[in-house]
């Protein structure tokens, strides 16, 4: 019977516990940075146009991609380097991602306002 463990379980309890309050802290990142966004797009500039674009696109790249930044971060910590490395490229990825859709962009009124503004 072979009863060799590599980690104690205690620890990996903990490992397992702090990289959730970690990525939990990324999405809250996340979310904090897509508000003034998400408020600018739902509620509209002028005449009350909306860009629901913020709400569907722009939330999900921005929750996911703060959890991914904030647990490649937790791997690099831990030294676990070719998963920080593949977490990194997600996030680039997720970046890419949101600059082609434009997921931060607020109402087509504010962007494009003109001489009068």
């Amino acid at each position: 019977m072979d009863t060799e463990q590599t980690t104690p379980p205690r620890r990996e309890a903990l490992t397992g516990s702090a990289g959730l309050l970690t990525a939990l802290l990324g999405a809250l990142a996340g979310l904090a940075v897509w508000l003034p966004y998400g408020r600018r797009g739902l509620f509209g500039a002028f005449e009350g146009q909306r860009n629901t674009d913020v709400l569907l696109l722009g939330l999900p790249v921005l929750l996911v991609g703060g959890t991914v930044a904030t647990l490649a971060a937790f791997a690099a910590v831990r030294g676990r380097w070719r998963t920080a490395l593949g977490l990194a490229a997600a996030v680039a990825g997720l970046a890419a991602v949101g600059y082609g859709f434009d997921v931060l962009a607020g109402p087509q009124a504010a962007s494009d306002c003109g001489s009068p503004c």
